[in-house]
């Protein structure tokens, strides 16, 4: 039994894909997906952004492929980048084929939305041809005309229509390798749609709150929508959609599901906002030492807090903490005990020399635990 049960998160029960080399669904950890936005037809440009997203740990890319350009610049992408490339394609079936053949881990598609059956079994056949996994994507601003004509406007009921509906297509052609999203730029339209879906199917859902915003106000509406979601188990890709670059939809994905205790990576920093008691300038130090550690994968907690109210006890629960003091002096806790003072003109530096430190000696005894694992 959890010695914290108010923390514990009971995860839906999904059936698991492949996504090239990524599993989703199931027992897998809830994958962070980011979306290019450089012209694909321009492999090199776009290579190179999907690396940014790559160091800052992406799971999966998705590159959209409008034209016959694009799904031929396609397998110099996939060859030259390292996580699984989801080719996405709304109309035509024919960039389905081409990105299929071209190496793409998924297709994002719509089946119902590419015309005959014969045209849908044609993508499924190279799907199964090339080990691609799919991903029907339902947007409450782009609904078919006979649901907008039953339901008289978007909302749950229509989302999960269209998805089922779509879902069946691929049912119905032995193909059961895909996962759904039914996003909306409306959070609370979101929530209603994934949480009904969640109960009419069992396979994996991509989450995502669409044309969320710009950095803060789509960071926040993101954060609203699939946290809910999250905390309620519901989830097993995620995609943060803003107006900013790609890997900082990464960082927000990470940052999300840390924040609920779903998936740990690099450093997790606890900071006070800063008042008159500060010791030191706080936000100033945060912003330091997040970009200073941005290299750091190994998932450890940092507190940078600015007076001993509450620097205390938040070091307590940290591996490395920092209380500000008087006179330029301030305490280091060390995996939550007192440890040293350090000053200013040192403390940036200091601290990071610390977590660099503490990420070496975890990794270290993780790779020794493995060596007598194995």
């Amino acid at each position: 039994m959890s010695l914290r049960p108010w923390r514990d998160i009971a995860r839906r029960k999904s059936r698991q894909i492949m996504v090239g080399n990524v599993p989703v669904g199931g027992d897998a950890p809830i994958a962070v997906q980011t979306m290019t936005n450089t012209l694909t037809s321009d492999p090199v440009a776009t290579i190179e952004q999907i690396r940014t997203c790559e160091d800052v740990g992406v799971d999966i890319v998705r590159v959209s492929c409008p034209d016959v350009e694009s799904t031929a610049a396609l397998s110099q992408i996939v060859r030259a980048t390292k996580v699984p490339i989801v080719a996405d394609i709304h109309f035509h079936y024919k960039r389905a084929l081409e990105a299929a053949d071209a190496g793409a881990a998924c297709l994002r598609i719509n089946p119902g939305n590419i015309g005959s059956a014969a045209r849908v079994k044609e993508v499924v056949n190279a799907a199964k041809a090339n080990g691609c996994s799919m991903r029907i994507g339902v947007n409450a601003g782009s609904l078919e005309k006979h649901l907008l004509d039953k339901y008289g406007e978007p909302c749950p009921e229509a989302m999960v229509e269209s998805a089922l509906e779509h879902a069946k297509i691929l049912q119905d052609n032995d193909f059961h390798e895909f996962k759904i999203s039914v996003k909306a730029s409306d959070v609370f339209l979101a929530v209603a749609a994934y949480q009904q879906l969640a109960e009419a199917i069992d396979c994996p859902l991509h989450l995502g709150i669409t044309e969320a915003g710009a950095f803060v106000g789509g960071t926040v509406k993101s954060s609203i929508g699939m946290g809910m979601l999250l905390w309620a188990g519901i989830g097993d890709t995620i995609r943060v959609s803003l107006s900013a670059l790609p890997p900082e939809e990464v960082r927000v994905g990470y940052e999300i599901l840390k924040s609920l205790g779903i998936r740990h990576r690099g450093v997790r920093i606890v900071s006070c906002p800063s008042c008159a008691r500060q010791g030191f300038q706080v936000i100033k130090t945060v912003e330091a030492l997040e970009a200073r550690l941005s290299h750091i994968h190994t998932p450890l907690s940092l507190s940078i807090i600015g007076c001993v109210v509450n620097g205390p006890g938040e070091a307590r629960e940290t591996d490395i903490g920092l209380t500000g003091g008087g006179n330029g002096k301030h305490m280091i806790y060390l995996s939550g005990v007192t440890d040293h003072h350090i000053n200013d003109e040192t403390m940036v530096d200091h601290i990071v020399g610390l977590v660099e430190k503490k990420a070496a000696e975890i990794e270290a005894a993780s790779a020794a635990a493995e060596s007598v694992a194995a």
